[in-house]
């Protein structure tokens, strides 16, 4: 792989996708060729299943029913988008990856994470994010922006604790591996966090000069 694959994380109401149009913005002015893509979804097929995953429905999906999905909309996304763009030297920003994964049916459904990483050696072999941003708030801010938004898909209507299992599942894995995962404060207004970004911006460029 020449390219590089950057990572946006975050609980619901984080500013994932407005921080990630932005950086976006800020990468393409510098020169960057540059392609932006979702998770789950990123491909007509993955956006199908992304749809299954979101929409609330008087049918229970069981945790595990969830987590392969999951997986198998990633497994089109890497096929059909990421790996080209990667092997074409594109930088890829990708609003959600696998650490999503871990941190919403790990730390949300309370899935083992060593079942997570049997799923994800098979889907993405030694793939893995370059660099991953998280963007970390308190849950109730997040809450209250994701329901300021308008009506709530089927994992905003999750209980609270299922989201402070969610936060500090990404905050435990950001701990873990500092060379990977950059911390960002998205609880502060829009020109805050974006100043966050403009501070990372060299670290970024450079990574993507090789």
């Amino acid at each position: 792989m020449s390219g590089l694959f950057i990572t946006l994380e975050g609980p619901e109401g984080a500013g994932k996708s407005t921080n990630r149009d932005y950086l976006a913005e800020r990468l393409r002015a510098a020169g960057c060729d540059l392609l932006l893509t979702r998770e789950p979804g990123g491909t007509p097929l993955a956006e199908r299943i992304r749809e299954l995953l979101l929409a609330p429905s008087a049918e229970p999906m069981a945790a595990d029913t969830e987590l392969l999905l999951v997986f198998a909309a990633r497994a089109q996304h890497l096929a059909q988008v990421i790996r080209p763009a990667l092997a074409a030297g594109k930088v890829v920003l990708c609003d959600r990856f696998t650490d999503a994964t871990y941190a919403y049916q790990g730390g949300g459904r309370g899935l083992a994470a060593e079942r997570i990483a049997v799923l994800e050696q098979f889907v993405q072999g030694e793939l893995r994010p370059d660099l991953t941003l998280v963007f970390d708030l308190p849950v109730e801010v997040g809450l209250a922006r994701a329901a300021a938004r308008g009506r709530l898909d089927r994992f905003e209507q999750e209980a609270q604790d299922f989201f402070e299992a969610v936060r500090q599942t990404y905050l435990a894995r950001a701990r873990l591996a500092p060379q990977r995962y950059r911390l960002l404060d998205a609880a502060q207004p829009l020109a805050a966090v974006q100043a966050q970004l403009d501070r990372l911006l060299p670290e970024l460029l450079e990574r993507a000069r090789g």
